[in-house]
């Protein structure tokens, strides 16, 4: 009979000590007083030969049944001589659609993490299919008479390990590959004063790394061609030791191929557009191609930030419906308004813009939103209370005028945001700049960042519209701030940043004919902010 082996770590040791522990502990016994134990087929058997068979585990990163399931295989393969594993994780936000293909490809049907398959190491074709995690542990007792005590809580620990490790590993892959492989930026509307402020920034090194090197493609239609052979000039005049090459493109059919990171500017156009409703329904086949090109020609994990000064919401739920593959990886700037509003409070404190943080951007960036100040604080600030530089004190309590606040603050920040001047050249530059900064580097700890992302319900809001929220970015993503306390919004407020934002989606989208406002508000509306649709063959979108 089999000597029963429970594996069961100390959870109070970090998780390359836990590995250890599992990997030291006692080897199952196969044979007692002389006599063969039932052996699981193929591995070694006396007198019957040889043969070596390798387990393969994939599971979901975060996933806890992966977790307890790969350190128990950890734990054969330490003990067992024939027994081999190789694992592979894959991120949350690709495992489905990586787990359908391969279940596709091998006819299997299997819809949870993890999965595991058995490969003959002397024998072709596809994988014999084990199952799941039960089916693992299973296997496991039967034929090793081993078994795992690992607790639940203590999976879900391990489970946040290894989601970190594969982001850590993740970026690590993409530093190297940048070592060798530039890291390829298209930018569209590339005749704008924002890209023409934007190179000298991603150039520098202050977004990417110092490390990482980069290709720069300009793209726009055939019209701006001479403007971009001069940007083309001046960028290569930079001598930028990161910059490996610079292109520019008006082939609609070539258009971020093999991109990396693609960055969305305002189409520049003199077309005349007379109602709203028009304007609206005219970001749509843009939108759609757009989608379909980056799905088409751009790296599997591109990244894609909007920026521009008219419905920027609108336009990145558009491109996230039309390109779902790459839905979880597109965002839209909000920095723009959330610095200018820094810029008004410091003006009236007297003090930098800089030295205030935890400004709160809500809604549609571009359009109804609501500038929330209780979490805002200001560092640094002359008064008769001083402390050292980590020392800071909320905004509200320095400004004592609320009428000032309920009125010239609000009416100043709503006159930029009508007039589209709150996203000028050199401040879109600088807020695509920072925010790209922040999602490959992680945002400052502890500070509150306003971003645009899909809502998933948080905070009251309605599912499906992108709105703009306070997140945090760490391991090259962002998490939605859910967790901050007294920053409930009450359903007035709510309900007109809302009101706006679902019916222009209605509206694109062919469910709605006309748009009624939720206010009453005077808008102007630019010639840039409509858009040129490039001209391509009908057949190959």
């Amino acid at each position: 009979m089999y000597d029963r082996v429970a594996v069961a770590p100390n959870p109070s040791c970090p998780a390359s000590d836990r590995r250890a522990q599992l990997q030291s502990a006692p080897a199952p016994c196969h044979w007692q007083n002389g006599c063969q134990e039932t052996a699981e087929p193929g591995f070694l058997r006396p007198g019957l030969g040889f043969t070596m068979a390798k387990f393969v585990l994939a599971g979901r990163a975060d996933c806890p049944y992966y977790a307890k399931a790969e350190l128990l295989a950890d734990y054969l393969q330490k003990n067992l001589p024939d027994f081999r594993i190789h694992k592979i994780t894959k991120h949350p936000h690709v495992w489905e659609e990586w787990l359908k293909d391969l279940c596709e490809k091998n006819k299997w049907s299997h819809r949870n993490s993890p999965i595991i398959w058995r490969e003959l190491l002397d024998r072709g074709g596809k994988g014999l299919l084990l199952g799941g995690y039960n089916e693992f542990l299973e296997h496991a007792q039967l034929y090793y008479n081993v078994s795992s005590s690992m607790t639940t809580e203590l999976m879900k620990v391990v489970a946040q390990e290894n989601l970190e490790t594969h982001i850590a590993e993740e970026l690590e892959e993409e530093d190297q590959k940048g070592l060798i492989n530039p890291l390829q930026v298209w930018i569209t509307s590339a005749s704008t004063p924002a890209c023409y402020n934007l190179i000298p920034i991603l150039t520098s090194g202050e977004v990417f790394g110092m490390h990482t090197e980069i290709s720069i493609n300009l793209f726009d239609n055939k019209q701006a061609e001479e403007h971009l052979k001069l940007l083309l000039t001046e960028t290569q005049d930079l001598v930028s030791p990161l910059l490996r090459s610079v292109s520019f493109c008006t082939t609609v059919e070539e258009a971020f191929h093999q991109a990396h990171v693609v960055i969305i500017l305002d189409e520049c156009t003199d077309k005349e557009v007379y109602t709203l409703e028009d304007c609206i329904q005219s970001m749509v086949p843009l939108c759609r191609l757009y989608a379909y090109l980056i799905e088409k020609n751009a790296h599997a994990s591109v990244r894609v930030i909007i920026g521009g000064k008219t419905f920027v919401n609108l336009k990145t739920v558009l491109l996230m419906k039309y390109a779902p593959s790459i839905a979880h990886n597109i965002i839209t700037v909000a920095l723009g308004v959330e610095g200018e509003a820094k810029a008004v409070l410091a003006r009236k404190l007297k003090t930098t813009p800089s030295s205030i943080k935890d400004v709160i951007i809500w809604g549609n960036i571009t359009g109804n939103n609501y500038v929330d100040l209780r979490k805002a604080k200001v560092y640094g600030y002359e008064s008769a209370v001083w402390g050292p530089p980590h020392y800071s004190r909320p905004v509200l309590s320095l400004i004592f005028d609320s009428e000032w606040i309920n009125q010239e603050f609000v009416a100043t920040l709503k006159k930029l945001t009508t007039t589209g001047r709150q996203f000028g050249g050199i401040l879109a530059a600088h807020s695509i700049a920072t925010t790209l900064k922040y999602w490959y580097h992680g945002s400052p700890p502890g500070e509150i960042v306003s971003l645009g992302v899909l809502s998933e319900g948080q905070f009251g809001i309605p599912e499906g519209i992108v709105f703009s929220m306070p997140v945090k970015f760490e391991n090259g993503t962002w998490v939605v701030l859910t967790d901050l306390k007294d920053i409930k919004i009450n359903e007035k407020i709510m309900t007109r940043m809302t009101s706006d934002l679902l019916q222009e989606k209605l509206l694109a989208l062919g469910d709605m004919i006309s748009f009624q406002p939720y206010q009453a508000v005077t808008r102007t509306f630019l010639p840039s902010a409509f858009p040129v649709i490039p001209e391509m063959d009908p057949d190959k979108v």
